[in-house]
């Protein structure tokens, strides 16, 4: 059993989880402004089929990496990898992998049905797809013939349903409406999970060229990559400013609501750290670090809507 917890990779678990939480609670500070309701069950369901997602995700990233082994030569937490040590056989992991793909659907399912049944139907059909989506591409990073983890694109995988469809899609479970402003932090934790995934691969860049693993960041260079991942990392904050702001709480003097703005000095002392490093093993530490980070910033975000404002 400690293998299976191990190969879950709690660590991640954080991160996945900040994009239902930025778009739910500004959901139920919206709702509450305009006199609505906000169903605590639909969170519960929705933070469960994130946790599900993620799961199966790096399962099946341990899955894809360790039958082409991509995973035998890497440092750092892969050290621990399932398949590739030999602790889970591939054949197990294609089982877990098949299984949370079912378990991932059905908590889905009965997401949106408490979401959108009865009067909602078009909808319902609509988020089934997103959701089918989300399960083929939590496989399909390093599953396959032509993985697409494998051709440098899972930063912009990353970006949408990491950011954009678990912030948007969250609020929208709530709310039934789409915003334009909820692409501000959807983008803001989309580039937090670019961040997290960025390190990963500039810590694997010299393990992933040799086995023919072309992420963006061994496409990039170690160089460039660092320069990216300090874009990544400055721009997060910025983007809750300014939703904040289009939101009227600065001309409404209402400054508590900004409480997230604390992350600006541990965010930047972070980036002082990452820049330092030289090797790109030394970089690991940083992942748990920046997906933390993430979370807080949602909760900040959060608690500043629904407490302070």
């Amino acid at each position: 059993m400690s293998d299976w917890i191990k190969a879950a990779r709690l660590r991640t678990l954080p991160l996945s989880l900040s994009g239902i939480i930025m778009g739910s609670f500004i959901a139920k500070w919206r709702l509450w402004g305009e006199g609505g309701t906000w169903d605590w069950k639909i969170f519960a369901l929705a933070l469960l089929v994130t946790l599900l997602y993620q799961v199966l995700s790096n399962y099946a990233n341990d899955y894809g990496d360790g039958v082409k082994g991509t995973d035998a030569k890497r440092i750092g937490e892969a050290e621990a990898r399932a398949v590739a040590s030999g602790k889970i056989t591939a054949k197990q992991m294609k089982n877990a992998v098949i299984l949370f793909s079912v378990l991932s659907f059905v908590a889905t399912v009965a997401l949106l049905y408490l979401a959108f049944i009865p009067d909602f139907m078009n909808e319902f059909y609509i988020f089934i797809g997103l959701g089918v989506a989300s399960i083929l591409a939590a496989i399909g990073y390093t599953v396959g013939k032509k993985p697409y983890g494998y051709m440098g694109l899972g930063d912009v995988f990353v970006f949408i349903f990491f950011g954009l469809v678990s912030v948007c899609g969250s609020y929208f479970l709530f709310t039934k409406t789409f915003s334009w402003d909820m692409l501000l932090p959807g983008a803001a934790v989309g580039m937090m999970s670019m961040a997290v995934l960025n390190l990963n691969n500039m810590r694997d860049i010299e393990s992933d060229r040799l086995s023919g693993k072309n992420s963006l960041a061994l496409r990039m260079g170690f160089r460039n990559a660092m320069i990216y991942e300090m874009v990544l990392l400055q721009f997060p904050l910025i983007l809750i400013l300014i939703f904040l702001a289009m939101n009227g709480f600065i001309q409404s003097k209402q400054y508590y609501v900004f409480i997230v703005m604390i992350l600006l000095l541990p965010l930047a002392k972070l980036r002082r750290k990452i820049m330092e490093v030289k090797e790109p093993k030394e970089l690991d530490p940083f992942l748990k670090q920046v997906g933390i980070i993430t979370f807080i910033m949602a909760v900040l975000t959060a608690f500043g809507l629904n407490f302070f404002s």
